[in-house]
Formats: C-alpha cells, sequence, structure tokens
C-alpha cells in the first residue's frame, strides 16, 4: 500500500486543537477512525493574526533528566526540548491520526507487516547540511538497536529488526523477523527521529549532552545542566511535515526551556513575564491564566496511564491478592478531585480512553475496599494493631518507587492505609528511577507513558519485551505479542481489549489516573501546540513582539 503527499492545505492551528487523535486501529493505512474529543481550550491567542518571524520563547520545565538526545529520552520535560532537533520519516495528523509524510514522501508495506518500504524526499538535510538519504536511516536504526535497552522507547518500537536494506540513495527497505504492525507509526515518534550518522556513532552520553546534529527545525545551541536548554532555528530548513501548516524555517529564533522545578515559582515567573509559558503549572493556579492576558490549551495524553506497576519478583508483590486489593482500594476520581487538573481524568482502562483501540474498563476499575478487604481475609492477610495487615509474621508494607509530583500517591497512600496496605513512598531522581527501573530493584513503580497506538501495552508489559512485571510468560502475553501482528483492525482490537482486561484482572497493572497535558502561555505566544502523541511542537509557533528581539 502506498500513500502519498497531501494536495489539500491545512487548516491553521494557532495555540489551540480541536479533536482526539483517532489512528486506525492497524495503523498500516493512511486513513482513519474518528473519536471522541481528547482537547478542549481555555482562552487562546487571537486565531487570524499572521506568524511573526523572530525573537525567543521562553519555557519552563521542572526537571533535568541530563539527556537530550532523542533517541534516549524517555521523561516529557527532556521530549519537550529533544522532538523539535529531530524530524522523522513520517509524522501523526494530531486531528485526525492519519500517517502523513515527511522525510518520507511515500511508503509501501507488505500484506504482514513485516516489510516497508520507504521514499525520501531528495531535499532535506541535517542541520549541519550533511544530505538525508537512505544511509543516514539505516545508520540510525542500526545505532538504535545497538543502543538497547539505553533508547527505552525505540529499541522497543524495533523488536525484531532484522535490518535496513538501502535500495538506492533515496529508497530504504526495514524488515521485521515477524509481523510488525505498530511501526508505521512508531515512524513518527521522537524516538525514531533521525541524527547524523555521524552523530549516531557518538558515544550515548555525548549524544546525552546535547553534541549531536540533528534533522529538525531547531538545532542545541547550548544545554547547561539544571539549569537551561537553548535551541536556535536551522536555516535553510524546508521540509516540514504535512502535520505541520508552514514547511519552511521555524518562525523563532531560539526556543529557551529553563528548569524551574518549584511550582510556585514556575507559577510566578509566568505571571511577571520572565517565561512565556510551560506544561507544568499547579491546578489550583490555573484558573488565574485562563484570560487575564494569558491562555490554556489541554489535551488527553494517549498512551498507557499513570499506573503502580508491580515487580512481581518482589515477595509482596508477587502476591496476586495483595495486587488485586490495592486495585479495588484505590479510588481514582477523589484523586483527580483532590489534587489533579479539571482535565486529567480517572483511568478507566490501562490506556487512555485517547488512545486508538481503547475500551473502558470501568467495572473492573470500581472503588471497592469492602472487596479489598475481603480478598486480603481470604488470603490470610489479618489487620494488626496498628491497621496495618499481616501475614506470618510479615507486615503488608510495600514502597512505590517514583520521580513526579507526590501529591497523587499521597492520597493513594491514604487511601490503601483504610485497607491495611501500608504503601511507602519512595521519591527520587529521574535518573536514579530508569536505574531501577533497568535493574528490577523496586517493589512497585509509578509512571505513564505516551503514545498514540496500542502497542504501548506490549511494549511495557509483555514478557517478551519490557516485562516491567518481571514476570514469567502467560496469557496475556500471547495476546500482546498477537496485536503486534495483527494487519486487521478487528481483530487487533479484539486482542488488545482482552490482553487490557486480563492485565487488571490479574493485578499486572494498577492504573491510577489519565494524564492531560496543559499549556499555559501568555497572549504574546501563539501557534504552540501539540503533536498526535500530546508532545509539544514549537515549530509553528511565534511571539507577537518576537521580530528583532
Amino acid at each position: 500500500m502506498t500513500t502519498t503527499p497531501r494536495t489539500t492545505p491545512r487548516t491553521t492551528r494557532p495555540a489551540r486543537l480541536a479533536g482526539l487523535v483517532a489512528a486506525s486501529a492497524a495503523l498500516l493505512l493512511s486513513a482513519c477512525s474518528g473519536g471522541a474529543d481528547a482537547a478542549s481550550d481555555g482562552a487562546s491567542a487571537p486565531a487570524d493574526a499572521e506568524p511573526v518571524t523572530g525573537g525567543n520563547l521562553t519555557f519552563a520545565i521542572t526537571v533535568d533528566s541530563h539527556c537530550i538526545d532523542p533517541q534516549q529520552v524517555g521523561n516529557n520535560d527532556a521530549i519537550a526540548a529533544a522532538r523539535q532537533t529531530v524530524a522523522s520519516l513520517t509524522a501523526q495528523d494530531p486531528e485526525s491520526g492519519e500517517i502523513l509524510p515527511w522525510l518520507a514522501e511515500s511508503w509501501e508495506v507488505n500484506d504482514d507487516a513485516s516489510s516497508y518500504t520507504f521514499h525520501l524526499r531528495d531535499d532535506a538535510t541535517f542541520a549541519d547540511g550533511t544530505p538525508i538519504d537512505a544511509e543516514a536511516v539505516k545508520a540510525n536504526f542500526d545505532a538504535i538497536v545497538d543502543l538497547g535497552a539505553v533508547a527505552s522507547l525505540g529499541s522497543q518500537y524495533l523488536v525484531g529488526y532484522a535490518g535496513t536494506t538501502v535500495v538506492d540513495d533515496r529508497t530504504v527497505t526495514v524488515d521485521f523477523d515477524e509481523p510488525s504492525a505498530q511501526f508505521l507509526q512508531a515512524t513518527s515518534t521522537f524516538s525514531l527521529g533521525l541524527l547524523s550518522p555521524a552523530s549516531a556513532e557518538l558515544s550515548a552520553e555525548d549524544r546525552c549532552a546535547g553534541k549531536y546534529v540533528g534533522s529538525g527545525p531547531f538545532a542545541v545551541q547550548s544545554y547547561t545542566q539544571d539549569q537551561e536548554i537553548v535551541l536556535e532555528k536551522v536555516k535553510g530548513y524546508a521540509w516540514g511535515s504535512e502535520a505541520n501548516d508552514h514547511t519552511g524555517e521555524a518562525y523563532l529564533d531560539t526556543v529557551t526551556f529553563q528548569v524551574i522545578p518549584e511550582a510556585s515559582v514556575r507559577t510566578g515567573s509566568l505571571q511577571s513575564g520572565q517565561i512565556d509559558a510551560t506544561a507544568a503549572i499547579n491546578a489550583v493556579d490555573l484558573p488565574q491564566f485562563d484570560g487575564h492576558g494569558f491562555w490554556l490549551s489541554y489535551r488527553a495524553n494517549p498512551g498507557v496511564v499513570f499506573n503502580l506497576f508491580p515487580n512481581e519478583s518482589s515477595p509482596l508483590a508477587a502476591d496476586e491478592a495483595v495486587r488485586t486489593a490495592i486495585l479495588k482500594g484505590i479510588d481514582r476520581q477523589q484523586v483527580v478531585d483532590t489534587v489533579l487538573t479539571p482535565q486529567d481524568q480517572a483511568a478507566t482502562n490501562v490506556l487512555s480512553h485517547s488512545t486508538p483501540l481503547f475500551e473502558g474498563a470501568d467495572d473492573l476499575l470500581a472503588y471497592d475496599p469492602d472487596g479489598a478487604k475481603k480478598i486480603l481475609d481470604d488470603a490470610g492477610w489479618t489487620e494488626g494493631a496498628d491497621g496495618i495487615r499481616e501475614k506470618d509474621g510479615q507486615k503488608l508494607s510495600t514502597t512505590v518507587t517514583f520521580w513526579q509530583v507526590p501529591e497523587p500517591l499521597e492520597l493513594v497512600q491514604q487511601q490503601l492505609r483504610q485497607i491495611g496496605v501500608d504503601l511507602q513512598l519512595k521519591h527520587v531522581t529521574v535518573a536514579e528511577s530508569e536505574a531501577a527501573k533497568e535493574s528490577g530493584d523496586f517493589d512497585f513503580d509509578y509512571y505513564n507513558l505516551t503514545r498514540s497506538d496500542a502497542d504501548v501495552l506490549r511494549t511495557i508489559f509483555s514478557a517478551n519485551a519490557r516485562n516491567i512485571n518481571q514476570r514469567d510468560p502467560e496469557e496475556v502475553d500471547t495476546l500482546l505479542d498477537d496485536s503486534a501482528a495483527a494487519t486487521d483492525p478487528a481483530e487487533r482490537q479484539k486482542l488488545v481489549t482482552e490482553a487490557s482486561r486480563l492485565l487488571l484482572e490479574r493485578g499486572h497493572a494498577i492504573p491510577v489516573y489519565e494524564l492531560s497535558t496543559t499549556i499555559a502561555a501568555a497572549d504574546r505566544v501563539q501557534g504552540l501546540t501539540f503533536e498526535a502523541s500530546s508532545r509539544l511542537d514549537f515549530y509553528d509557533a511565534w511571539v507577537t513582539d518576537g521580530a528583532g528581539e
């Protein structure tokens, strides 16, 4: 099957969105289905203004994970900067979910989705002027595979990678040992964005430090750890994707990402004009930026929602009764109503409702403290003098490792204490969190993973992929692995739905809430919006008083 460039112009999308990303089930076709709203707007900048070239946009992030290599990063703050520095083979329309041309003008996929042939445009270069050709694509995909777990997302998108064949300068074929229905959508992600061949050969450390040369509309000008990342526009860039509103150079001269860990300081900095925008304003402070010289725009993140992930190689998390009791003992709506933004939603499945192939499983996630207590009673966990349950001399006390804001987990901790579970909170750095995932040294982990494809379930949970649960293969893994090979939309839907329910029924996944990303920005900022996976997109952004700054 072949896709060709769009012949009708896009409607302009200034600093706001309309509509859900709803990709086709198999994501092998360039057409896709519709869905419910995934984005809403507060007050936004005027929609009829003409873009202005020049100036700097200062954007606040909360943490520096000490890596900005797009092929290695997994933290949303790092992604915000890294995404701008690489172009991808394809793009995904944020409104329809359609897979569109970017560096590849067209492509063919064989019948079982095990072989993909891409035809590259002939005018694209890396930021240093090196042509983007078939050899560069091969060098990048080979390098991602070589990085292994260090490329935590990209390596999973390339599971079963058999190799890349250079057909000619402009044609490249990517083969897999088995069907990989998710790969076409994966080629639209930052994780498979292209670096120059020379950059692909750099050490992982040098790439993390921003020493790479990318293919996107911005390049790294400077990176000062724990302080700021400064990106500058790439002169002569003329290969914007068909998911964007223009194709030439970025409007902004520079984008500065300032690391501001304290929530109150971010709020004050936006109010005072020290920063222009952020996606990290506390819920209680958001109303003051809905109008009054500011605008808000938000979008539900597709992918796996914020979960407690049990490490089933640890004694307590290995107990299915403990896992399923915790699942029932969380009042998700109270978490959303008490400590999150109005845009966030209580989880109704492992996947967010904005993810293609989502089906709700509300029945499995209903708050049922009495049911949770009965499960623990039947399993021999009896209430101790301090209210915490015990069994064979062991307290029902376990630990969750996390780096994010603590408030949602603090409320979960209180809720679980009511059923006799002592959940200890271990707040760590991003680097320590990644190290714990890699080593398996945790009881429960806590995070979400954004991706606009249901294969994100397999990526995280399958015993043949990341295997976050550290468990032996079972029925659910067959379903997950089969879903990656299914090219029929109805069959893939069935497999994803069954796998999602099994993950919940066995307590392998303990969802808490769906994340939404909310941009809060001054009126001078326009065109700052989201791509299909709710990643921030600065390419169409501009500032009203930017010229000549």
